[in-house]
């Protein structure tokens, strides 16, 4: 399935034009219930992000979860991804930032945008400033999440490029009891919305079917709307690049 998605994920994005980096996780350690599913094997879900960026001649990002994962994965990926609920944790952090791979940190759904600077400097210290600060909605109430358009333009100050992650973002975490809601119906606006603000990068999820998804399921964008997707936004990109050339 990981093969099949990727193949099809990159045949859009050759013929879009556009950089494609493929994301999957070797392990979900942060799940809504000890119930849920969580990795198939760590050892064989590298071997497979491996088989992907060696088949497709793409990079790879994968989430890290405790420092000693930090060298392992990094065999593997291109891309470090710091999880949203460990975007403070310093020897993690630190830890991927010693590999000298990129490193991508998700804003904690809990953490203001401005604070996203101190995450970064953590990386940082470490002599790599290869960084990526993603933005995936912050909480509002009781299973709930609202992007806040402002924190792309704010986090956008601390000179690193800035994600938005348009699939996370319409997440109702905990919202079904034992695993979380979403309004997919969303992601499409606000992936416009977000490349209008001026986002350096989109994060999406995707999956031939999201109903059978281990993960996720309710808040993926099904595959075969990615290519209208990314239609749209390149369009919306195109204009606000022309818009802002002019008046500069």
């Amino acid at each position: 399935m990981i093969l099949k998605t990727a193949r099809v994920i990159v045949r859009i994005a050759r013929r879009r034009n556009i950089p494609f980096i493929f994301k999957s996780s070797y392990k979900k350690a942060n799940r809504t219930s000890g119930d849920s599913f969580s990795t198939i094997g760590i050892d064989e879900a590298l071997a497979i992000l491996s088989e992907v960026r060696d088949e497709f001649g793409v990079p790879v990002l994968t989430d890290i979860h405790s420092p000693e994962e930090a060298r392992m994965a990094a065999e593997v990926a291109d891309v470090l991804q710091i999880p949203a609920f460990l975007c403070r944790q310093t020897d993690l952090l630190q830890a991927a930032g010693r590999t000298g791979k990129v490193i991508n940190i998700k804003k904690g759904q809990f953490l203001a945008p401005q604070d996203m600077k101190l995450a970064a400097r953590k990386v940082a210290m470490t002599g790599n400033k290869k960084i990526l600060l993603t933005e995936r909605g912050t909480t509002f109430g009781y299973h709930n999440l609202v992007v806040d358009m402002r924190s792309l333009a704010i986090m956008q100050e601390s000179g690193y490029p800035v994600v938005l992650d348009a699939t996370h973002s319409v997440q109702l975490p905990g919202g079904e009891t034992t695993r979380s809601g979403g309004q997919p119906q969303f992601i499409f606006p606000i992936a416009r919305a977000g490349v209008a603000a001026g986002c350096d990068a989109l994060f999406i999820e995707t999956h031939p079917n999201p109903a059978r998804a281990l993960s996720d399921s309710a808040s993926q964008l099904k595959l075969d709307r990615l290519d209208d997707l990314l239609r749209q936004v390149i369009a919306v990109d195109t204009a606000v690049r022309k818009t802002v050339k002019k008046r500069s």
